[in-house]
């Protein structure tokens, strides 16, 4: 009885090509808003009927994406995204830092490391240290000639020249994190959307199967009042 049973096969409601059950879902599995969408493009979606799974992730990609233009209006890339992933079951979340660290310049990875050494306590230490030994060497004369005697001109021409050239080097690493930070920032949005749209669906599943066995409660309950008044029947 088992292998007859799993050699059974029943057709799509839709493509009407003929799978084995394992790879159709049933009418009760549906979500309602799902369900709604195929009965309205093949009339006749009841109770008894199947779907194959490309048509059912077909129909729900349809409906997350009714769901996001009621809400927003508008689909844009990013929601597009989420819808895709829906219909293929692939994750959206992913590892920016990884992708920024293959793809980034010999320019770019020296543009951080300059600018976060320049940000540091060692690199405040040492400029400090060297500076205090420039003025020291030349102040008290433990050359026989001074090479930068005070008001230390070469110094002030040195440290500008540090300064302009460090601005555009930290300036290209804040550039560099805002763009790591708007992708982190977009595959968050990702997440959260998916996970927002997958819980929705779930509590309308919910909501069916619980309508569901309202129902069936019910039926058994009206059941239960038609056999006691049967009995009473019977004894009268």
């Amino acid at each position: 009885m088992t292998a007859h049973r799993a050699e059974r096969k029943a057709p799509c409601h839709v493509c009407t090509k003929v799978f084995p059950l394992g790879e159709v879902h049933p009418w009760e599995a549906v979500r309602p808003g799902v369900a709604a969408l195929i009965d309205h493009d093949h009339p006749g979606w009841e109770p008894g009927k199947h779907i194959c799974r490309a048509d059912l992730n077909r129909y729900r990609g349809a409906y997350v994406e009714a769901l996001l233009e009621k809400g927003r209006g508008e689909l844009g890339a990013l929601d597009r995204q989420v819808i895709e992933s829906l219909q293929s079951g692939r994750p959206v979340s992913q590892n920016p830092h990884e992708d920024w660290t293959d793809q980034a310049t010999f320019g770019e990875r020296m543009a951080d490391s300059v600018a976060s050494f320049g940000g540091s306590w060692t690199f405040i230490l040492l400029f400090s240290a060297g500076l205090i030994v420039w003025m020291t060497v030349n102040v008290i004369g433990l050359m026989a000639q001074p090479f930068d005697p005070y008001p230390f001109i070469l110094l002030n021409l040195m440290l500008s020249s540090l300064a302009a050239l460090q601005a555009p080097i930290i300036m290209m690493s804040q550039r560099r994190q805002e763009t790591k930070d708007r992708a982190r920032a977009e595959n968050d949005y990702l997440v959260n959307l998916k996970a927002e749209l997958e819980i929705r669906q779930l509590h309308e599943k919910i909501d069916h199967q619980m309508a569901e066995q309202w129902n069936k409660l019910a039926e058994l309950q009206q059941i239960q009042i038609d056999l006691l008044e049967d009995r009473m029947n019977d004894r009268r």
